[in-house]
């Protein structure tokens, strides 16, 4: 075996120290790839908040290792032609959230919010066999995303600050929601008293209207039948309106578990305890009003016939949510 010379033999010595060997520079060579992907989407990120991926760069940018970096995906179908209402709805909450934390005090490029449309990246969602939308996935900055990384959209919701309370959970990063100005409640209630105030001008020698008792109980039955049938719980939610079925196109207006309910839920519960109401007030006129006995027959049977069909309605919305109940 031939032995290098003492100087040549120092020489190679010091360019592989230098070098720091294979592994620096494989080291060195996956920095580089990293550092390559966060500034390419810090630059997407500083022009639009919501990333908008096609399949190649979702392979690239959030399958393929390296990454320090999570990314919180929305799949959805925005088309006109896919006809997801939903899937508009959910986009604007997720757009409200993303621009919350780029335009945050707090941003920096732990955590990026993109987007894969069916109609641009379909082969991403079956790589993921994924068969619904909208879907809300965190890729996160080590591993493969586990259970908890999928939203769990029918049971919280799809409104910006439930978002923000499960990216809160899976990645750490806390955003403060800031929605976009909305006039419509000021203006809603700058009417409201425009009205009143007209009324009380234009009759102010006869406010007996103010002690009107069947108008209040109208309002209160108003605001009753609103809170008893879910409104509130739409609110804090934001729900979808309702669920298509991206295989079969059926339209679900109810939803099957006790744990959540849809927007035209609470608009169809609505109509049915309006009807049982409508119902027990026409009873209630039949047995104390001064009418001719026939009339309060008809009136009799009316009432009847709203409280049974109604009433029937709202228990069979209730067998379809609380499975197994002994009815």
């Amino acid at each position: 075996m031939e032995v290098l010379p003492v100087p040549l033999l120092a020489l190679v010595l010091l360019l592989l120290a230098g070098c720091g060997g294979p592994g620096a520079a494989g080291q060195r060579r996956k920095e580089m790839v990293l550092s390559e992907k966060v500034n390419q989407l810090m630059e997407w990120a500083s022009k639009r908040s919501v990333i908008r991926m096609n399949g190649d760069k979702f392979r690239r940018l959030v399958k393929a290792p390296p990454r320090n970096y999570s990314v919180i995906v929305m799949f959805t179908a925005l088309q006109p032609h896919r006809q997801c209402v939903v899937c508009k709805q959910a986009d604007e909450e997720y757009q409200i959230l993303a621009n919350s934390w780029r335009y945050s005090s707090a941003f920096t490029n732990k955590i990026f919010f993109a987007m894969v449309d069916f109609d641009e990246g379909s082969d991403v969602f079956q790589m993921l066999n994924m068969n619904s939308a909208p879907t809300f996935i965190n890729f996160p900055a080590k591993g493969k995303p586990k259970r908890g990384d999928t939203y769990e959209l029918q049971v919280r919701g799809f409104a910006a600050e439930q978002l923000a309370r499960w990216v809160a959970d899976r990645t750490d990063v806390h955003i403060r929601v800031i929605r976009p100005p909305n006039y419509a409640g000021p203006l809603m209630l700058g009417l409201l008293l425009a009205v009143i105030g007209g009324l009380v001008y234009l009759r102010g020698s006869n406010l007996d209207f103010l002690y009107n008792k069947t108008g209040w109980a109208f309002a209160a039955l108003c605001f009753v039948l609103a809170m008893t049938s879910g409104q509130m719980w739409n609110h804090i939610r934001g729900p979808p309106y309702a669920h298509k079925n991206p295989h079969t196109g059926q339209v679900n207006y109810i939803h099957g578990s006790s744990q959540a309910q849809f927007v035209a839920e609470t608009h169809i519960v609505l109509l049915f305890n309006g009807g049982v109401t409508l119902g027990m007030v026409l009873l209630h006129e039949a047995a104390t009003s001064d009418m001719d006995v026939g009339k309060r027959k008809i009136m009799c049977i009316a009432g009847i016939g709203l409280v049974v069909l109604f009433f029937s309605w709202l228990l069979s919305v209730f067998r379809s949510k609380y499975h197994g109940y002994p009815y």
